[in-house]
């Protein structure tokens, strides 16, 4: 038996700079930390020959050609594995109609206990590009790299999306006490609510080919992100908010999902309670809203958003690894 896990991500500073229509012709970054919820893939020999894979649903099949779970099914066919393994997946959080991190995390998982399963030793940054290239160019889902880097890398990161394809990943150098400082201003909240990723990203995708006004807002947001970079390196988080509000005024003139009358209302909530600032986790779900608060007003704004559900995590130090093999 394999048992791996892979830690799933929160980014601030951030747009769509990771899909390949922006960073291809200029380039792309975001800052991202992988937090204490993880995705699980357990693998099995099975006694029989079939193949079962268990997920929301349950399949049962004689051949790798007959899965219907596309991640699973190109998977197995890139790592040929021999029929008679049984694949389970466990996730922390619900990820049903969100990318917020659930299909890169569970790539990079699956990715790393087949290599396991086969006694391989495999890099991060192979499990990123892996995970990439099964996302984007076999199974074709219109997403970008930073989800599967950052789940591959763990850790606070600069991640950066260059116009050659190649991504560069460099931790964010900090002391300890910024990070713990960091961790205690932010609060989550899960909001139930879901939506689908593929009409968001053809949006994205169509203003940077044809808008250039939009072009150059993504570039703000890079630049951006470079900034917050220089105030954590700095240990110095009181202009920390100010760039994550800026990032959040520019991504709302990029595209008109990015929110709705029930997300403003809850922000706005937020807002009045004392918190700093605020944004949309998920990106494509509107699953999570994540706000930076100073802890003497985490009350307050707990008591606003009463009608939510708290989600307590931690910064996660460590990327995707093996955690049980026999």
């Amino acid at each position: 038996m394999i048992i791996a896990k892979a830690p799933l991500r929160i980014s601030f500073v951030w747009g769509w700079s990771d899909l390949p229509s922006f960073y291809r012709k200029y380039w792309g970054a975001v800052i991202s930390t992988t937090i204490d919820k993880y995705i699980y893939i357990t693998l099995n020999k099975k006694f029989d020959d079939s193949i079962r894979i268990s997920y929301s649903k349950t399949e049962i099949v004689d051949a790798i050609d007959d899965i219907q779970h596309d991640l699973v099914r190109e998977t197995l066919r890139d790592i040929w594995i021999e029929n008679g393994i049984e694949i389970t997946s466990i996730a922390d959080i619900p990820s049903k109609g969100s990318w917020l991190w659930s299909s890169s995390c569970f790539s990079v998982a699956l990715y790393h206990a087949l290599y396991a399963y086969k006694r391989q030793f495999v890099t991060a940054e192979t499990l990123a590009q892996k995970a990439c290239n099964l996302e984007i160019n076999i199974c074709k889902q219109p997403i970008g790299k930073q989800d599967q880097y950052a789940s591959a890398y763990g850790w606070l990161n600069i991640i950066e999306f260059k116009p050659d394809d190649t991504v560069h990943v460099n931790p964010i150098i900090c002391t300890k006490e910024t990070m713990q400082k960091l961790s205690n201003n932010l609060l989550m909240f899960y909001t139930g609510i879901t939506r689908s990723a593929s009409n968001i990203l053809a949006d994205q995708n169509q203003n940077m080919i044809s808008d250039n006004e939009k072009q150059e807002i993504m570039k703000k947001m890079v630049a951006l992100t470079y900034d917050l970079k220089k105030e954590l390196e700095n240990n110095d988080l009181n202009n920390f908010w100010n760039i994550l509000h800026q990032n959040r005024i520019l991504k709302k003139q990029m595209s008109g999902w990015v929110s709705n009358p029930q997300i403003d209302e809850w922000y706005n909530k937020a807002m009045e309670a004392w918190a700093q600032w605020g944004k949309i986790l998920g990106a494509w779900g509107w699953w999570f809203l994540l706000f930076y608060v100073p802890q003497e007003y985490h009350k307050s704004v707990c008591n606003a958003l009463s009608d939510l559900r708290k989600i307590d995590f931690e910064f996660e130090t460590e990327w995707s690894k093996i955690i049980f093999i026999h």
